[in-house]
């Protein structure tokens, strides 16, 4: 069974390197896991997330080559939408980053319930 990492913090917070360290970890020691963006994890979503002196951890977290759901509820609220949700509520601007997808907190439940463990960072 795989573990579960629950991003909850933005890409500026310690945490979110954490987790992303910890996803890299097990991709490279082929341990099963996944992983869900919700709350301010969602940031870690932004295509538009820029810092000239660390690289970009939307960028890292794609180059993983994992599915990276983000609750599209926490998403929106913080600026990070998809086509469909900038055209359904009048938005700006598709700022969700490549290989990010939005979706619902039910695929959260199915996650902690399939998973044997929640790591929340």
């Amino acid at each position: 069974m795989a573990t579960l990492l629950l991003v909850t913090h933005p890409p500026t917070h310690v945490n979110a390197w954490h987790a992303y360290r910890l996803a890299k970890g097990f991709a490279q020691q082929q341990l099963p896991f996944r992983v869900f963006f919700y709350a301010d994890g969602a940031y870690c979503a932004n295509a538009n997330d820029y810092s000239a002196d660390q690289p970009s951890l939307a960028k890292q977290w794609a180059a993983l080559a994992v599915d990276l759901p983000v609750c599209v509820s926490s998403a929106v609220s913080r600026g990070v939408c998809d086509a469909e949700h900038v055209a359904r509520h009048r938005l700006r601007a598709d700022t969700l980053a490549d290989g990010f997808r939005l979706t619902g907190l039910g695929e959260m439940a199915e996650l902690v319930a399939s998973c044997h463990n929640v790591v929340q960072l």
